[in-house]
């Protein structure tokens, strides 16, 4: 049931269309959500290839597939393909839906956001594989690649506040706040972090305008801010309206969602510099990352109480809806890597966990159990609504695909988190004349069987992914073939 009730200036579960019908524009949204899952088979299927080139690094052949040029083309799948479609699709379900209006901008803005967001993504992944980027961090895109992207990201921010201003609910529904933080920071982030002077208009080459420590600052002031705006509040968002309305139950304190949301906001952009300890960067920059990371875990913990806690009265139904199954593991993965981050943010524990393979266990228990987790149950919830019909194809394959990609992240990140630990360890062993006791060389054929491991947890999350593509596939010509047989019924009547 719906709760009308006011709570701190907003409702406290999504509000949908309960006086005048209005006419969604509902096409853009399944867009979306279609390339979405596209960009998701591509992200796993770049991520298993350079799991098995490190595990088997006689597969580094040819110079277009090798590691250095596939890790930034899997990092921007999954994150900026996978989930940034992912993302934009879900907000212009949530904002219509919350606000009962009409996407602003007709269906020419829109359009254009969508198709010049994957042009981008397109246009990314072919410059990663020629080896065409600014050659930072995540490997940015050419130069002019980097304006196209702000004159979509605008786009988006005008069709959302547009869609906001024009709504017939007097509150905003906070998964709207979380969303809007998403797409400001972002923007900012990326236009701080993209400064660049061309060599010359017509050549993709460019000098970035900062450099030494002050340039590694401003990396990870965008690096972390983007796991904090992209990867956490955007996804929050699908959070407090989805968990709500597969639950069937208002969200357990709209006043903790405010906490959540401005101690978050607050606290996430001054966090980054605890991605350079032991580096150059002055020791107060060092600690100030460290110290707001730490007192990141609260707000953090706080959200996912908030969202555990709106299951209330409705546990039941994780046995019979395994899509809400999938949201509330994310919810559980998200408080898990919102702790083990500030832990490893501790600059002692960093000093064993840094440069090692347990940065990327943890950034996988993010990225598949909180991100892709919390996708897969917002669609699984989306699908039958964006399709018009009654349910999905098939709930038995919802459960399949739980529990194998359950099992594959719980291989990718026990086998990441024991050879990061053993690899921390042996690097900083001496022997009793003070010489190191381990040469490289050794901690890398340690940790081989742990990458064997690995690359099958990646297998079994591709499996998981390429059952959803199949039962969505089913679902939605299941709803084709409904309507097909409707018209033909109104024919022959």
């Amino acid at each position: 049931m719906t709760s009308l009730t006011p709570s701190m200036g907003t409702f406290e579960q999504p509000v949908e269309a309960i006086r005048v019908p209005v006419d969604y524009n509902d096409a853009i949204v399944r867009k979306f959500i279609v390339a979405a899952l596209f960009w998701s088979i591509a992200a796993f299927l770049a991520g298993i290839w350079i799991a098995a080139e490190l595990t088997y690094p006689s597969l580094n052949f040819g110079e277009y597939i090798n590691f250095g040029r596939l890790r930034p083309l899997h990092t921007s799948a999954g994150i900026f393909a996978f989930g940034g479609n992912a993302l934009i699709g879900t907000s212009f379900w949530v904002v219509q839906r919350t606000g009962r209006a009409k996407l602003f901008g007709g269906t020419i803005l829109p359009d254009f956001i969508f198709w010049g967001y994957n042009f981008f993504i397109i246009n990314a992944a072919l410059g990663y594989l020629l080896g065409a980027t600014q050659g930072r961090e995540y490997a940015e895109p050419e130069w002019y690649l980097d304006i196209w992207l702000t004159i979509v990201w605008v786009s988006y921010l005008i069709v959302f506040v547009g869609t906001l201003m024009r709504r017939q609910e007097p509150h905003i529904y906070v998964a709207n706040w979380f969303y809007l933080a998403f797409i400001i920071t972002i923007a900012m982030l990326h236009v701080a972090n993209n400064v660049a002077i061309p060599v010359a208009w017509y050549s993709s080459k460019s000098y970035s305008y900062f450099a030494g420590v002050q340039d590694a600052l401003l990396e990870w002031w965008y690096g972390h801010n983007a796991v904090g705006f992209f990867l956490t509040a955007g996804f929050l968002g699908m959070m407090y309206y989805f968990i709500p309305k597969a639950a069937e139950r208002p969200i357990y304190s709209y006043r903790l969602s405010i906490i959540h949301f401005w101690a978050l906001i607050f606290l996430y952009i001054w966090a980054g510099p605890h991605h350079l300890h032991w580096t150059a960067l002055p020791d107060w920059a060092q600690t100030l990352g460290m110290v707001f990371s730490i007192m990141l875990w609260m707000p953090s913990w706080g959200g996912m109480i908030n969202g555990l806690m709106t299951l209330s009265g409705a546990w039941d139904k994780l046995r019979t809806d395994p899509g809400l199954r999938f949201s509330v593991t994310a919810v559980g993965f998200y408080g898990m890597s919102t702790f083990e981050g500030p832990v490893m943010s501790i600059r002692q524990v960093n000093a064993l966990s840094h440069y090692t393979d347990w940065t990327i266990g943890h950034v996988h228990s993010g990225v598949l159990g909180w991100v892709a987790f919390i996708c897969y149950g917002s669609i699984y919830w989306l699908v039958p609504r964006l399709w018009h019909v009654k349910a999905l194809y098939s709930q038995k394959l919802v459960s399949w695909h739980y529990w194998i990609a359950t099992l594959g992240i719980v291989f990718y990140i026990t086998s990441m988190w024991v050879a990061g630990i053993m690899e921390g360890l042996m690097w900083r062993a001496f022997d009793r004349l003070g010489f190191l006791q381990y040469s490289f060389i050794e901690s890398v054929v340690a940790v081989h069987p742990f990458y064997v491991i690995r690359l099958l947890g990646g297998v079994l999350f591709l499996t998981g992914g390429l059952i959803m593509i199949f039962n969505i596939w089913k679902t939605v010509a299941q709803g084709s073939t409904s309507q097909t047989n409707a018209r033909l019924a109104v024919v022959g009547a």
